[in-house]
């Protein structure tokens, strides 16, 4: 597959992806009909085991096309903040934190996603100004200290 500039994903995104797209192939392969079993004709629970089979591998088929397609065009929104983007806030408790904008939520625990309440909220700010978002226990603000892009 040949992909063709960055369609706003860092490497660490597409590689996850990549990863994602690998294991529900997988998956899908697993449910795939094993050589004469399709031939065989069995009881209602056998054709309703088929049919389960066919609708989960159905499944499968369209997250892989819309995994393929976040991958081949991207999942980056020029309204968002790039993949990538360093961001420093202050809270309204006082403290201080560095995070990453990522598209792709992953085990980094010190990144945001950029279409999360936070992410969104950041999309359009700039250093010293106060952003609103909401928060599971409601409204909360953050001051923004540093926006850096991402170098490419």
């Amino acid at each position: 597959m040949v992909i063709s500039g960055d369609k706003g994903l860092s490497e660490a995104a597409r590689r996850q992806l990549e990863k994602e797209i690998a294991d529900l192939r997988a998956q899908r392969d697993a449910l795939s009909p094993q050589p004469g079993e399709q031939e065989r004709t069995g009881d209602a629970a056998d054709q309703a085991d088929v049919i389960d089979r066919a609708e989960a591998a159905a499944r499968l088929d369209r997250q892989i096309a819309d995994v393929t397609a976040k991958l081949e065009h991207g999942a980056y929104d020029s309204s968002l903040l790039p993949d990538g983007t360093r961001v420093s806030l202050r809270f309204s408790d006082g403290d201080e934190e560095e995070f990453t904008v990522v598209t792709l939520p992953g085990e980094d625990a010190d990144a945001i996603t950029s279409d999360s309440p936070l992410g969104l909220a950041l999309a359009n700010a700039k250093a010293g100004e106060e952003i609103s978002y909401r928060t599971p226990r409601g409204q909360a603000t953050a001051t923004v200290l540093k926006l850096t892009p991402p170098a490419h």
